[in-house]
């Protein structure tokens, strides 16, 4: 049986429900994590707009893991064959300063630590949406997708981030949103899932091909 480590960090719910239907089909042992540290923000999803209020990523990400979860400073990579990163802005906020700082970002240096340890160790790493960007800056020449590079469409209104992740030095790879894309030198796998405007269901085949592949690459 397969173990793998889930980051959280304000993940985006359906790609973290994704994740988490597609390993339990693949039969794997999941443990989840996150940084036990205060949110960049608090935001009012009704209206969009900052709360003045204070909340704990590690105690947010609890409800997504139905309080089975622990902090991310507990997290080995030698006790796991693989880690996965859902997105959302959580990634792109607490666990990077993508959302401000694009190119010029930084990760969160726990989670850094814990993204090299797998990487030097050979073990797969799973990364959606925003995700991969994180993959970007700490992998040099590592090859990602968030889907399309052509900015200015419905569909795809995050593209620019392809450019960001150039930028830093990473490879970016087109690809639909029902697809991923597998770094088979650095066994990073991505998917676009919401960095896509369409259906849910090709989200979540989008995550489910990624989930598939990384469990493949633990053979």
């Amino acid at each position: 049986q397969r173990r793998v480590a889930i980051t959280d960090g304000g993940t985006e719910v359906h790609e973290s429900s994704a994740v988490l239907t597609h390993l339990s089909r693949h039969g794997a042992q999941v443990d989840i994590f996150a940084p036990d540290k205060d949110q960049m923000h608090v935001v009012d999803h009704t209206a969009g707009t900052e709360m003045s209020e204070t909340r704990n990523v590690l105690k947010e990400s609890a409800r997504i893991a139905r309080g089975k979860i622990s902090s991310l400073a507990n997290l080995e990579a030698d006790d796991f064959d693989a880690m996965i990163i859902p997105g959302g802005f959580g990634a792109a906020k607490n666990l990077s300063s993508f959302a401000t700082e694009g190119a010029d970002m930084t990760v969160d240096p726990l989670l850094s630590e814990k993204i090299k340890a797998f990487h030097a160790s050979g073990k797969p790493i799973g990364l959606c949406c925003i995700a991969p960007v994180i993959a970007a800056k700490l992998i040099p020449g590592v090859e990602v997708t968030v889907g399309s590079d052509q900015e200015g469409t419905e569909k795809w209104p995050y593209a620019g981030t392809a450019g960001a992740i150039v930028k830093m030095g990473g490879k970016h790879v087109v690809t639909d949103v029902s697809q991923a894309h597998v770094d088979m030198t650095n066994k990073v796998v991505t998917t676009a899932a919401f960095m896509c405007e369409t259906a849910m269901h090709e989200i979540h085949d989008g995550v489910g091909e990624m989930v598939k592949q990384v469990v493949q690459l633990t053979k």
